[in-house]
């Protein structure tokens, strides 16, 4: 048994709801209307609620099987929800077309998250905006399979 058999609960915002039932049905071979074609589902665990929580995300990867997920929110002034999620438990599910594996979630700074932006920025540009247009540094995880 793993948290991710925890009860699922929705997104209480409809559009990212909409977007992960979109995902479940095509696989992800649909594109995504908020964040591309090139995305994911990153699913984590309620930090206060112990729910299984799903969100889709631009799908950032490297050859080893890792994945980067960035709190951008858009560049709102708070972290998405996900944040708060990753960090109190440190596990990760991701969805990737009809593969699903289990992670291992850490928050990373300096020169790997360097490498991790730079990567995220070929797959979706917007990030350097987002961040220009908050005050808050924008978290960087990295995803890797469990050892």
């Amino acid at each position: 048994m793993t948290a991710f058999d925890a009860e699922y609960e929705p997104s209480p915002w409809e559009p990212i709801a909409e977007e992960v039932a979109l995902y479940e049905r095509s696989a992800g071979a649909e594109p995504s209307a908020l964040v591309g074609d090139q995305w994911m589902i990153l699913w984590s665990v309620g930090a206060k609620s112990g729910k299984v929580r799903k969100t889709p995300l631009v799908r950032v990867t490297d050859e080893a099987g890792s994945y980067a997920v960035i709190g951008s929110q858009g560049g709102a002034p708070t972290n998405p929800n996900w944040v708060h999620n990753l960090r109190a438990h440190g596990v990760a599910r991701v969805q990737d077309g009809p593969d699903v594996v289990d992670l291992t979630a850490r928050e990373v700074d300096g020169d790997e998250r360097a490498e991790w932006w730079a990567r995220a920025m070929q797959v979706w540009p917007n990030y350097d905006d987002y961040q220009a247009s908050t005050d808050r540094r924008i978290p960087v995880f990295v995803l890797e399979p469990k050892s």
